[in-house]
């Protein structure tokens, strides 16, 4: 045997080094690979080769074979292993820790890992039962050195990482080393603090002695390896075993902070201590954390996130005596906070916001006193520096650390843009007008100050880089988040008015021609104007310098350059913003801003169509304030004037019946040679644009008063529906109305455009108008280029958004309307095969909107057709993009009788029911689990109780089980999935007997326990299971349909055995008959028939 092994060895040592060889053809390689793989497999003598080949004599690719080898035997081949084989293994094993090693700083880190595998895989199989003095071994070993040392550390991470965090073994198994290891709990973290104080006491003795270099690293390994096992241990361990010996653990691992070679790690432990969860009163002697020693080293040591141990849970009701030198300790973490590295001033904005948010530390004097300090150091962090490119910042040196490049910083800094904000506005919350007062000074510090463009290649503007830009917005950014959490926190007569007018005072005065500049103002000026409704008279200046000064009448602004168009779609939303939030505070402005629109709108340069539609949009807010019917659609009607004759003009509805001539009339057919000329059909895309939008504004904003009784006076109610909900009539509808036909053809018109032969139409210029937007994909790609056709091609969208927003806005005159489910079926329905699939889903999610709003009155009349019409189509497009194998019934039989036999209503349910059934296959996760637990069984339950077809019925079943077979290795799927498949058996098996049939196909099924399921099922009398346990024996009978994932499909299975449980149950003793003892045979005797004499 000893020859056999010997020769083994050599040709095994041979193909591993061709494996491992750089310079092996591929052939030699596989042919090394398949036989070291068959050896495994196949060869008898693997214990011996093993080990012979992990001798420390070896090269260590050799040496990790060798100890491959040996976890291989135990993993696969240790249930058929005798009793004496696996003893003799296991003191091999165990040889191999105490002398199979070299000298801890020149073992290679893979031998040690691989080692440590070897002995808890054998730990997994056999302890504690049947190895019950295997901690006393790990104890003994320690006691020979660093080396065994470390590896009795990395035995024990590994355990509990493979017990508790990655659960790699079966249920009993773990459960039973689980409860030892809490049961051993005590020992096993004295031994591993014992080690560790060992070390760390050697490694401080040795480290000053230059000839001890060696050894003093040796401890150090050992202290660095036990503290990673601490880690393991302590994120699950209970909290008395962290908190005993008056908090020995923290203790320790605070000193540790002081020696550089273990810091890091001890951090890491105190960082897990920290943040485990748990009852307050448990967590309270981590308190101890803020005695000055303690204090010391953490703060020495530059752990920002330590300061997580002063949070409680927001809303703690438990009495804490706050630590006396909070004060310190706030001043310390203040200065994380001012740290020239952005990321890790970032770090501590989580810990801020949940010291502000706390109710009973908000309250304390020393967090009063430094949230002020913290405002101030925000103030600094708010500014956009630090640049990796650059050097004009201290942080400009840390980001060329943290950040690969401008780009990385950049969505960094946006993101810590946001954190800061959020905790600002709860700081805001502590000290009101002290924060409103830093932002006022900081204003007036920027109005004060002279623009610094910095380079500029802009005529002397500003870039967003400029530093005066830079410091504006984040000055802005500041203000806006102060101004709005004030005035939810401060009373009404508490508001700093004063303050707040003479701040909008010097933005209203403030006088520049920057774009970027001013789009800060304005920002500025809409935080600001809460105040104006304190004071009224301001009112005209606002509007004058939102309005006026952006749009005026001389054409100042119209060199149209990309900051320009910024800027005044800025000053747009600003108008609308307004006139949202304060319609009737503005309302007695309404004629001047009328008037001052209707001069603009006269001349058609002053304003692109966006900007018209936007001002329109701002008049209809206010008009709602009118609360007088008429009045506002008197209004209405000469607003929309100018659209409704250009749309219902007899040139536009030509050209928007016929796909040919709507293609002529933009100009798709045409190529454009010069971008810069405006032709008559760019033109003519700016008016159909501008209708759409204005129609789209009207119908989004106008509306009746909120107050019954105010819409009853001024006209708007019409009457009650038959449950008494009040009926309204809209001023905007008479002018939507008429303008409907039109829009319908242009929908119409734009689906009829992807066919083919109008394709073929679209010139070399339009030829990616269909695409998916440009606009939409620079936004991911950060470029700014675009192609032309991209605001027709967003037409078709907002054609959409009407729509949806009708049926809400319009009401009974939407719904009412004659024909209404034929016209939309004959246009938003129609081609839409051909119509691209990101077109479609814009589509459907708008049009939910109208069959969300549609009363249910008219879902007969409006929804069944239409829904109808879209659901048949839904399932031709899932039949024809996705087919499956093996249906128990087939598909085409089950939808055909659905169609065809069923009443309109049902044939929706029906059809939907399909369309859903069938996505559960699709390899679309986050699909699948929505449809299982939230769309088909709410379906199924409706119509299962009306619908008979038996292949019906058992092809929606197969699909439940199919979805698990594709998606039942993932948890939320699976769960979702198994959770359908209970509903469908329990309802639907007593009446369909297929079913089951269905069920004996399932792999590894066991029939027995299926016919004990059905018996249960079948006769509820005998029904004495809960819920519970019918799910979870339900599970088990489907087990089989879960399939699995590529990468373990062809893995080969591990199985671990269960060992005798260690938590066996004692059953009470059975009560017997008094009259079967054989204690008292008088009294039977007494009841005897035979006793006459009785």
């Amino acid at each position: 045997m000893a020859e056999s092994v010997a020769v083994i060895c050599e040709q095994l040592i041979k193909a591993v080094n061709v494996m491992m060889d750089a310079e092996s053809s591929q052939r030699y390689r596989l042919e090394a690979l398949k036989f070291c793989e068959e050896f495994k497999e196949q060869c008898p003598f693997c214990v011996p080769c093993g080990l012979q080949l992990a001798d420390k004599s070896q090269s260590p690719v050799v040496r990790h074979f060798g100890l491959q080898i040996l976890e291989h035997v135990i993993k696969f081949r240790w249930n058929t292993m005798p009793q004496q084989e696996k003893v003799q293994l296991k003191n091999c094993a165990m040889g191999l820790l105490s002398n199979g090693t070299h000298f801890i700083l020149e073992e290679e880190s893979h031998i040690k890992d691989a080692l440590s595998r070897i002995i808890v895989e054998m730990i997994k199989r056999e302890w504690p039962q049947q190895w019950p003095d295997m901690l006393k071994e790990l104890e003994d070993l320690s006691k020979l050195g660093e080396s065994q040392t470390e590896l009795v550390m990395l035995i024990l991470l590994r355990l509990a990482e493979d017990v508790i965090t990655f659960q790699t073994l079966p249920s009993q198994r773990r459960k039973d080393i689980q409860h030892t290891l809490t049961q051993n709990m005590d020992s096993i973290l004295s031994f591993l603090l014992t080690i560790l104080q060992l070390n760390v006491d050697e490694y401080r003795r040795l480290k000053s002695d230059p000839s001890q270099e060696l050894k003093a690293r040796a401890h150090s390994r050992v202290g660095v390896a036990t503290l990673n096992t601490l880690a393991g241990y302590i994120d699950w361990v209970a909290l008395v075993h962290i908190t005993n010996e008056q908090c020995r653990l923290m203790e320790i691992l605070c000193l540790l902070l002081s020696e550089t070679e273990l810091q890091l790690e001890a951090a890491e432990c105190l960082l897990i201590a920290v943040s485990r969860k748990g009852k307050l009163e448990d967590r309270k002697p981590l308190m101890v954390l803020f005695n000055d020693v303690a204090m010391h080293y953490i703060l020495s040591a530059a752990q920002p996130d330590l300061l997580y141990l002063l949070i409680w849970k927001e809303g703690s009701h438990v009495e804490v005596e706050v630590p006396g030198n909070l004060n310190k300790f706030m001043e310390a973490f203040l200065a994380f906070t001012t740290h020239p590295s952005q990321f890790l001033r970032s770090s501590t904005q989580l810990t801020w916001g949940t010291l502000f948010r706390h109710e009973v530390l908000s309250k304390h004097p020393v967090i009063v006193e430094v949230t002020s300090k913290y405002m101030r150091a925000t103030m600094t962090n708010l500014v956009k520096t630090g640049f990796p490119s650059k050097s004009d910042s201290p942080s400009c040196e840390y980001s060329l650390v943290d950040f690969d490049n401008d780009e990385d910083f950049n969505t960094f800094f946006n993101s810590f843009r946001a954190q800061q904000g959020e905790v600002v506005r709860i700081a805001c919350k502590i000290i009101p007008l002290e924060a409103f007062q830093m932002a006022g000074e900081w204003l007036q510090y920027q109005v004060k100050s002279p623009i610094d463009v910095g380079p500029t290649m802009s005529e002397g503007l500003c870039s967003i880089l400029s530093p005066s830009v830079v410091q504006w917005d984040a000055m802005t950014f500041f203000m806006e988040s102060i101004v709005g959490q004030l005035l939810k926190t401060l009373e009404k007569e508490k508001v700093p008015v004063d303050q707040g007018i003479e701040l909008l005072q010097a933005m209203l005065s403030y006088e520049t021609r920057d774009p970027l500049i001013l789009s800060c103002v304005l920002t500025n000026v809409s935080s600001l104007f809460p105040f104006v409704t304190y004071r009224p008279h301001f009112l005209p200046q606002v509007l004058h310098k939102t309005g006026i000064m952006f749009f005026p009448l001389d054409g100042f602004f119209r060199d149209l350059t990309r900051a320009v168009k910024n800027v005044r779609r800025h000053a747009c939303s600003s108008i609308i913003k307004m006139c949202r939030d304060y319609p009737q505070f503005i309302l007695p402005c309404f004629d001047m801003l009328y008037c001052h629109v209707k001069k603009l709108f006269s001349n058609e340069l002053l304003l692109t169509q966006m900007e018209k539609c936007a001002l329109m949009e701002a008049l209809v807010l206010i008009s709602n304030q009118f609360k007088d019917y008429e009045k506002q659609k008197a209004f209405l009607e000469e607003l929309m004037a100018p659209v409704v004759v250009r749309w219902l003009s007899e040139e536009m509805g030509q050209t928007l019946l016929n796909p040919v001539s709507f293609l002529a009339f933009v100009g798709a057919d045409q190529v454009m040679n010069d971008s810069n000329i405006e032709d008559q059909t760019g033109i003519n895309r700016s008016r159909i644009s501008f209708c759409v939008y204005t129609i789209l504004g009207v119908v989004k904003r106008a509306r009746w008063p909120a107050d019954v009784e105010e819409a009853k006076a001024g006209g708007f109610l019409v009457g009650y529906t038959p449950s008494g909900n009040p009926i309204y009539r809209n001023p905007c509808a008479p002018q939507v109305l008429a303008l409907l036909p039109n829009l319908l053809a242009l929908i119409r018109t734009h689906n009829s455009l992807f066919l083919p032969e109008h394709m073929a139409r679209l010139s070399e210029t339009f030829a990616r108008a269909y695409d998916v937007m440009d606009v939409e994909k620079n936004v991911v790609l950060g470029k700014d280029k675009g192609v032309r056709g991209l605001q027709f091609n967003a037409d078709m969208s907002v054609l959409f958004h009407i729509l949806g927003h009708a049926g809400p806005s319009l009401n009974q005159d939407f719904y009412t309307i004659e024909g209404l489910a034929e016209q939309l079926v004959s246009s938003v329905l129609i081609n839409l095969d051909h119509v691209p699939d990101h077109r479609l889903r814009a589509m459907l999610h708008i049009l939910s909107q109208l069959v969300v709003s549609c009363p249910q009155e008219y879902y007969d009349s409006l929804l069944c057709p239409l829904l109808g019409h879209l659901f048949a189509y839904m399932l031709q497009v899932s039949k024809a993009q996705f087919t499956w194998e093996e249906e128990v019934c087939g598909e085409k039989q089950v939808t055909q009788e659905m169609l065809e036999e069923e009443l309109l209503r049902l044939d929706i349910y029906m059809t939907f029911l399909t369309i859903s059934f069938n996505c559960l296959c699709w390899k679309d996760t986050s699909n699948c689990q929505r449809t299982a637990s939230q769309v088909c069984w709410t379906l199924l339950k409706q119509v299962g109780v009306v619908y008979s077809a038996e292949c019906a019925v058992t092809w929606f079943y197969t699909s439940v089980l199919k979805g698990l077979q594709v998606h039942g290795q993932h948890e939320g799927c699976s769960a979702a999935l198994t959770l359908l498949a209970f509903l469908i058996y329990e309802a639907l098996r007593p009446r369909y007997s297929e079913l089951r049939v269905v069920m004996t196909h399932i792999p590894n099924i066991q029939l027995e326990a299926l016919d004990q399921f059905d018996q249960r099922l079948l006769n509820p009398a005998t029904q004495k299971a809960g819920e519970k346990k019918r799910k979870e024996q339900f599970k088990k009978l489907i087990a089989g349909t879960v399939g699995k994932p590529l990468g373990q499909q062809f893995r080969k299975e591990v199985h671990i055995r269960n060992l005798p449980s260690l938590f066996k149950k004692v059953k009470p003793e059975v009560n017997r008959d008094i009259l079967e003892t054989s204690e008292s045979p008088a009294l039977v005797s007494l009841f005897s028939p035979l006793q006459d004499d009785i």
